[in-house]
């Protein structure tokens, strides 16, 4: 089982990402509908586990299946769906050294959305962006070797904050009508 692990931001993370998000659209080429740096590294200022999170939109998540092959060739490991009905999960590196998570979803789909809200509330809301920084701190501190509790203790905290993310973008929907 791999150790949580946080540091500091990095500001390469987003040139990374970017090198990242071109060649997955080189591989999904046409499906691409656009390409997103979600999860902690993409929230200036924050501890972060050192992975890239991104999110790629497709028009059809059903026809992702064949592009396995590619992502394998170019270090990728396919999880299927992983627990999010309608996403393709791939994770590059090895179980215990991650660099990469890619989370596939269908453009429209609900979870795009989620993860957005969230990842745009903490980058306007820098006192909300610090309060997880120090929750992360804290639950690696407190659980140095087992990355299972370091989750759970976020549950709750992301689950609160994905709540009120959704509030504010459907304000800020609202606003703009």
């Amino acid at each position: 089982m791999p150790r949580p692990t946080v540091v500091p931001h990095d500001a390469c993370w987003s040139r990374l990402c970017q090198e990242e998000a071109d060649e997955l659209a080189e591989i999904f080429g046409e499906e691409v509908v656009t390409i997103h740096h979600i999860g902690s590294t993409a929230i200036p200022g924050i501890y972060a586990k050192p992975i890239i999170d991104i999110l790629v939109e497709v028009q059809d998540i059903a026809r992702i299946d064949a592009f396995n092959r590619a992502m394998v060739e170019r270090g990728y490991v396919p999880k299927g769906e992983f627990g999010i009905r309608g996403r393709r999960y791939f994770i590059k590196g090895t179980e215990e050294r991650r660099t990469r998570h890619i989370h596939v979803f269908q453009t429209g789909d609900a979870e795009v959305e989620r993860h957005l809200a969230f990842r745009d509330y903490l980058r306007v809301h820098p006192e909300e962006a610090r309060a997880y920084s120090r929750l992360k701190r804290d639950l690696v501190g407190r659980f140095p070797h087992d990355i299972e509790s370091y989750m759970d203790g976020k549950n709750d905290w992301i689950k609160e904050t994905e709540r009120k993310a959704k509030a504010w973008i459907d304000r800020e929907k609202k606003a703009d009508t």
